[in-house]
C-alpha cells in the first residue's frame, strides 16, 4: 500500500475505532456524557425512537431520489451552518422540537456525507453506494467497546452486509423505494438500533435547562461533525478497498487498529 494511502488509512481507523463524539458533548455540556444522560425525563426514550425512525426513512428516501445531482463547492461548511439553525431551535425548545429537529438534522447530515462520498470516488446512482451513506449512521452510532470482533467497524458492516445487499437488489429491481417493504424495514431497523445510541447522547445535551439556542447549536454542530468525521473514514476504506481489495485493506486496517 502507498505511503499516502496508509496514512489516509490509519486516519480512517482513528475516526472508525474512537469516535469522539462523547468527549465533543462532554465539552459542550460542561460535564461528563454519563451524567448528562440524567437530563432525560423518563418518556424521553418513546420519543427518541420515534423520532430515530422518522429521520432514517426520510434520510433513505433522500438517498435514493435526489442525491444524483452533481457536487457542489464548500457543502461541508453550508451544511454546518444549517445544522447550528436548526440546533439552535433544538437547544431553544428542548426534547418538544426532537420530532422536527431531528429529522432535519439528519438530512443536513445525509447531504454531507453524500458529498464525501463522492470525493472518494461513489458512484451514487448506484443504490449500494447510497445506501453505504445511510450506513454512515449506524457505524457512528457504535457503543465504545474494548473488543473489536463485537463492535469495530469491520464487525458492523459485516452485520448489515446482508441488509445492504438485498436492499440494493430491491431498489435496483423495482427502481422506487416501497414504502413497509420488508427487506428495507429490516435495514432500518439495524440502522436506527446503533443510530439512537448517539440520539440519546444528543438529545440528553440539548435538554440541559441551561443550554438555550447557543447550547444547542453547539451540540448540533458536534453531531454533524462526528458524522462527517465517520463518512470521510467510512469511504476512504471503500475508496482503498476498490484499489487494493478487499481482503488486504481490512488486513492492513486490522493491524492499524491493535497499535493505535
Amino acid at each position: 500500500m502507498a505511503t499516502e494511502d496508509l496514512t489516509t488509512l490509519r486516519s480512517a481507523v482513528a475516526a472508525l475505532e474512537h469516535p469522539g463524539l462523547a468527549a465533543r458533548l462532554t465539552t459542550v455540556a460542561g460535564k461528563p456524557m454519563e451524567l448528562v444522560g440524567h437530563a432525560l425525563p423518563p418518556a424521553a426514550a418513546q420519543a427518541i425512537t420515534t423520532a430515530t425512525s422518522k429521520a432514517l426513512e426520510l434520510a433513505l428516501h433522500l438517498a435514493l431520489r435526489t442525491m444524483r445531482r452533481p457536487p457542489r463547492a464548500g457543502t461541508r461548511r453550508f451544511h454546518q451552518a444549517l445544522a447550528l439553525a436548526s440546533g439552535a431551535a433544538g437547544g431553544a425548545f428542548g426534547l418538544a422540537s426532537l420530532p422536527v429537529e431531528l429529522p432535519l438534522s439528519t438530512v443536513i447530515m445525509l447531504r454531507s456525507i453524500a458529498e464525501i462520498a463522492r470525493s472518494e470516488g461513489e458512484d451514487l446512482s448506484d443504490p449500494e453506494a447510497a445506501l453505504a451513506c445511510v450506513q454512515v449512521f449506524a457505524l457512528g452510532g457504535r457503543p465504545g467497546s474494548a473488543d473489536a470482533s463485537d463492535s469495530g467497524y469491520f464487525a458492523v458492516r459485516g452485520v448489515l452486509a446482508k441488509s445492504v445487499t438485498q436492499a440494493a437488489r430491491f431498489i435496483a429491481e423495482r427502481g422506487i423505494v416501497e414504502e413497509g417493504a420488508p427487506i428495507l424495514v429490516r435495514f432500518l431497523t439495524q440502522i436506527a438500533s446503533r443510530f439512537g445510541t448517539v440520539v440519546t447522547q444528543k438529545a440528553a445535551a440539548q435538554a440541559i435547562p441551561v443550554i438555550g439556542s447557543l447550547g444547542g447549536a453547539a451540540v448540533n454542530y458536534a453531531f454533524i461533525q462526528h458524522f462527517q468525521d465517520v463518512a470521510r473514514g467510512h469511504f476512504t476504506v471503500r475508496r482503498l478497498e476498490r484499489r487494493y481489495g478487499k481482503d488486504a485493506v481490512r488486513t492492513e486496517y486490522e493491524r492499524l487498529a491493535r497499535t493505535h
